[in-house]
């Protein structure tokens, strides 16, 4: 029932047009219109069986629509421009029981108690709160057996950038301890309406089986603000408030090094001793 009635929705040009959903920037807004792309994220987000998808601003739904094709037994939007609504609506009326729609800033909710597990993530995320939101779910990535997320190409480079690359800094450090973290597609700006003025990015995370247990992220967020927040000095110098030369003594590594230089094992290392 829910699929072909989903099918028989019109296209989302037309949706955008019926309910005037011009794009707003101060709400980081893109809709991607391509019903093509948004079920190529949705297959991405791999198999979504008996789980619970969060969707964060959905905007005309086209990625909705994707997502209830799939076999998640429920899909759940957080939307704070209420001009959205009625097309979500629409959708709602077309999925049954399987779509709830949130008014609300995502960034002001804990998506873990609005269902049980399992829980996953699938978004073209708003660009202004996209890295902010991601930090929040990762602080709770166990919560979630995937998170299947759209960024701006830079983000993106980041979240999956090797030591000694330029991308490389907390976020990616932080990103690769919680979750083994996989770029699965590219899409110009072209694609979207408005198109932004940068290319953006699909990124896929699972949280990490081997990710180790006696340290936390709060650890981490400690250890790379130090080494991240003075990049361009050594580490004998950045890392002087958590020990300096004595703590890189102990962990085995040359304190000449700069923060871009270790790997996240390293920074792991550095965030045990600080907590023994």
């Amino acid at each position: 029932m829910t699929v072909s009635a989903l099918d028989a929705l019109p296209p989302l040009r037309d949706v955008i047009a019926r309910y005037q959903l011009m794009a707003r920037k101060a709400l980081g807004q893109h809709f991607l219109c391509d019903l093509n792309l948004t079920q190529r994220i949705a297959d991405y987000a791999g198999d979504l069986t008996g789980c619970t998808v969060f969707e964060i601003g959905p905007g005309p739904g086209g990625l909705t629509r994707a997502l209830l094709g799939t076999a998640a037994t429920k899909v759940i939007v957080i939307e704070k421009d209420e001009r959205c609504l009625g097309a979500l609506a629409d959708i709602k009326a077309a999925s049954g029981d399987r779509l709830e729609v949130i008014v609300g800033d995502a960034l002001k909710v804990d998506l873990t108690t609005l269902a049980a597990a399992p829980r996953a993530i699938v978004a073209n995320l708003p660009y202004n709160v996209g890295t902010e939101l991601l930090l929040n779910w990762l602080h709770q990535i166990d919560a979630y057996n995937s998170m299947t997320l759209m960024f701006q190409a830079e983000v993106a480079d980041r979240l999956a950038a090797k030591p000694g690359s330029k991308a490389f800094g907390r976020l990616s450090v932080i990103a690769q301890f919680c979750c083994n973290v996989r770029r699965v597609m590219d899409l110009p700006a072209a694609a979207f309406t408005p198109p932004p003025k940068v290319n953006s990015a699909v990124v896929h995370l699972t949280p990490r089986t081997d990710r180790p247990s006696d340290i936390d992220i709060k650890l981490l967020e400690k250890v790379t603000m130090a080494a991240f927040g003075q990049r361009r000095k050594m580490l004998r110098s950045s890392l002087k408030p958590l020990g300096g030369e004595e703590l890189l003594k102990r962990a085995g590594i040359n304190p000449e090094l700069r923060a871009e230089n270790l790997s996240v094992t390293e920074f792991e290392t550095l965030a045990r001793l600080i907590k023994s």
